[in-house]
């Protein structure tokens, strides 16, 4: 605490430096040090009415003012006492890890003292921001971030975001760049771009949602799967907040998000392409609006600014009605009866099955555009029709089947086990060794699981393996390959007939036309002319498949041509592809 002088009158000052003492003495020797015991033997005169002042004795540590906080701000108990009995204790408070001995401390000291209870119901204490190397942050080490710096260039909601979602309030935070740009790029990037989308394609069809209703009985189930996923996550925040929780629900917004870009609007996007304005385009219309109208809410606590960017451009702007600001609107009102549970639940082991899909996929070098002929998957449930369209729509397979047993696609080879096996037999182990090479994989693992043990002679001798016995490779037969955890194995054939690869070829044609388009800058409206040169088999492919709805085509033309070309290789044909608008 700074030390504290008074005169006779009752003037009274505080001395916060040197500049200070020696203004006020002016006898003051020149190597005297605040603080110390015999700053009391200098001659302090009152710069109000010139008297000599003496140092008051009675001070206390200042933080104990700080602990007075909750009662001497209402000027209690003197006066005030009913506004003090309705804030007393605090809801909440929040400061650093090192306030733990400091103002901490003393509210809970002094608020003991008096009234025999905490002045707080609710403490979050905040650990230490660090730099990139867990070091702490120092002008000397020169690793201090100038906030400035990091406000123009990543923006408050970034930062307010990081240190949302990085970690728990109380540990130590690693700020750097870096980090921070992938957590606003997961969460922020992502909501605005799907905001874009649904902004792109309203202004096309000119489509007010002020004009049309939500009717949630007409819904598909993707529509009401996203509907039921946010109301599960609004009410997650909403209780999540109650209890002072800032990481959870961070976290659980930005896995919604990405579900909503990755998951539903990808999979809805030809929805919005549609021609006219039918029930099925308003329906995906208003899930998508109603969505994001509910997500800049939810995230305005935390980032504020977008949340407020988005909600000016997708509600004030059509509805003149709507409250001012996202900031002034209510928070969004719970639907219960939207949430379906056993259709969240379907829908997360869709994307599990489709995980694995494309990790097969990606195993097996199969480009998610080549169609595959089956899948076969197991697991613990089978899915009903609607939720199998999704699963071979989305892994481009022509049909799937749920079974208990992939076994059919696995093969089994077998080595003696040298740490049992030579106890047991000895000699013989080279030579049941050289019967093990030579059986059916399948059938002797099916008889090891079957009945413990497998039995069979060699050189005149019966021998009895068991599991312990052997040593197992397992390896998907040829053209198959699989992927899967302990619950979940896929399993795709991957054998192609020569209809798959040229529907593969096809699917390649229209991905690269599709590139062109936006890389020559074309509005998603324009209708085009695709030309094709230099090679026979594209030109065959393209003479027995019609690509002209895919992307929007007036016509395909073989020969060079296009006001942007571009020459591709498509699965091992070289090719030049050429566009230009009509």
């Amino acid at each position: 605490p700074l030390p504290i002088w008074e005169c006779e009158c009752g003037h009274r000052h505080t001395i916060g430096s040197i500049a200070e003492l020696k203004e006020m003495s002016p006898d003051c020797p020149e190597n005297i040090e605040l603080h110390k015991p015999f700053i009391d033997a200098v001659h302090i005169t009152c710069p109000e009415c010139g008297k000599l002042m003496t140092r008051v004795p009675e001070v206390i540590d200042c933080w104990f003012d700080s602990g007075a906080m909750p009662f001497a701000q209402w000027h209690y108990p003197f006066e005030n006492q009913d506004i003090f009995k309705e804030n007393f204790p605090a809801d909440f408070i929040s400061e650093a890890v090192d306030q733990t001995r400091g103002w901490f401390y003393t509210l809970l000291a002094v608020s003991t003292l008096l009234f025999d209870c905490a002045p707080f119901k609710n403490c979050i204490v905040l650990g230490h921001v660090q730099d990139k190397n867990g070091q702490k942050m120092s002008k000397h080490k020169g690793n201090v971030v100038d906030p400035w710096d990091a406000l123009n260039k990543q923006g408050a909601d970034a930062v307010r975001w990081y240190f949302y979602a990085n970690s728990a309030p109380w540990l130590p935070s690693r700020y750097y760049d870096e980090a921070v740009s992938e957590l606003q790029r997961k969460f922020m990037g992502t909501l605005w771009n799907t905001y874009a989308f649904y902004v792109l394609y309203a202004n096309i069809d000119k489509f007010d949602p002020t004009e049309h209703k939500l009717e949630y009985d007409k819904l598909p189930p993707m529509d009401k799967w996203i509907l039921s996923k946010l109301q599960t996550l609004n009410k997650y925040v909403d209780d999540c907040l109650e209890h002072y929780k800032l990481t959870e629900p961070a976290r659980a917004m930005a896995e919604f998000v990405d579900d909503l870009s990755n998951w539903y609007v990808r999979r809805s996007r030809e929805r919005f392409w549609a021609e006219g304005m039918e029930q099925d385009k308003v329906n995906a219309y208003m899930t998508l609006f109603t969505v994001l109208d509910t997500m800049v809410k939810l995230a305005a606590p935390f980032t504020p600014f977008i949340a407020e960017e988005i909600y000016g451009n997708l509600v004030k702007k059509v509805d003149a009605s709507a409250p001012e600001s996202v900031h002034l609107c209510d928070w969004p009102a719970y639907h219960a009866e939207w949430v379906d549970t056993e259709l969240e639940e379907n829908m997360d082991f869709v994307l599990k099955v489709v995980v694995e899909g494309r990790a097969a996929r990606n195993a097996a070098n199969l480009k998610n555009r080549q169609p595959l002929a089956m899948m076969y998957v197991k697991a613990e449930k089978e899915l009903p029709e609607m939720y199998r369209d999704i699963i071979t729509d989305e892994l481009n397979v022509k049909g799937i089947t749920f079974t208990d047993d992939v076994e059919a696609f696995t093969t089994y080879t077998f080595k003696p086990q040298l740490r049992t096996l030579g106890k047991k037999y000895g000699k013989l182990v080279p030579a049941i060794g050289a019967y093990l090479k030579e059986v059916d994989g399948s059938a002797f693992m099916a008889t090891l699981r079957a009945d413990g043990k497998a039995t069979f002679t060699v050189e005149g001798e019966e021998v009895v393996l068991e599991m312990d016995d052997v040593l197992v490779d397992t390896a998907e037969k040829d053209g198959f390959v699989s992927s899967g955890d302990n619950t979940l194995t896929v399993v795709l054939d991957g054998n192609l007939t020569p209809e798959l690869v040229e529907e593969g070829f096809v699917r390649e044609i229209v991905s690269k036309v599709q590139t062109m388009r936006k890389e020559a800058d074309f509005n998603v409206t324009d209708r085009i002319r695709v030309y094709h040169d230099g090679n026979a088999k594209i030109a065959e492919v393209l003479a027995a498949n019609d690509i002209s709805a895919d992307v929007l085509a007036a016509e395909v033309v073989a020969g060079k041509g296009g006001e942007y070309t571009k020459e591709w290789n498509i699965n091992g044909e070289k090719v030049t592809l050429g566009v230009e608008r009509v």
